[in-house]
């Protein structure tokens, strides 16, 4: 109950940055990190953690010489993933930085990024300097997967940000529908 009033109370205050009313069910935290090649991958960053749900379940998937962070803009959502998973390294900035906090991390690339970020409230500008910071870290065949509610698509910047998946990646899949999840949601899986 403490996650959904925190994200509700962020989700009023910046609409535009909280794209969420609740955190993620389960069996979205599932069905987002199900898919990643968790064995091989060294190199793993968490875009837009909340209050920390996928970033749990990234770490019981981690493989144990991975590096790993976080980054929100949220002061109040870091606190929550902190609390959450007090190991993790949780930055507060925006995640158009992230080549400079790769540096600071010591990961010359990124082999798999998952992203809660609310892509169908950004304005095209945004989501065009998200994505490319994001490219820029990413190696080959690198792995990316991010979630949308569907009446996301109905909106233009969702319609957008779909065609902008197809002209990024080389592989885009969506799974199915979790149901279970407010609103309904499902996942992007993508394939530099």
């Amino acid at each position: 109950m403490k996650d959904t009033i925190l994200f509700l109370k962020n989700f009023l205050r910046h609409p535009t940055q909280v794209g969420a009313i609740a955190p993620s069910s389960p069996g979205l935290v599932q069905t987002m990190v199900e898919g990643f090649d968790w064995e091989s991958a060294r190199n793993v960053v968490e875009f837009g953690p909340g209050t920390g749900v996928f970033t749990e379940a990234i770490l019981k998937r981690l493989h144990a010489d991975a590096k790993f962070f976080a980054i929100e803009r949220s002061a109040e959502l870091v606190q929550a993933t902190r609390e959450r998973c007090p190991n993790v390294t949780v930055y507060q900035d925006s995640v158009t930085h992230v080549a400079e906090l790769c540096q600071r991390e010591s990961m010359p690339d990124v082999d798999s990024v998952i992203c809660g970020l609310p892509w169908a409230s950004f304005s095209p500008t945004l989501q065009s300097e998200i994505m490319d910071a994001m490219i820029s870290v990413l190696k080959p065949n690198a792995q990316f997967a991010t979630f949308a509610y569907w009446q996301g698509l109905a909106l233009p910047a969702g319609r957008r940000f779909a065609s902008r998946l197809h002209e990024t990646f080389t592989e885009v899949k969506r799974s199915p529908t979790v149901w279970r999840n407010l609103p309904p949601a499902f996942v992007y899986r993508c394939v530099r």
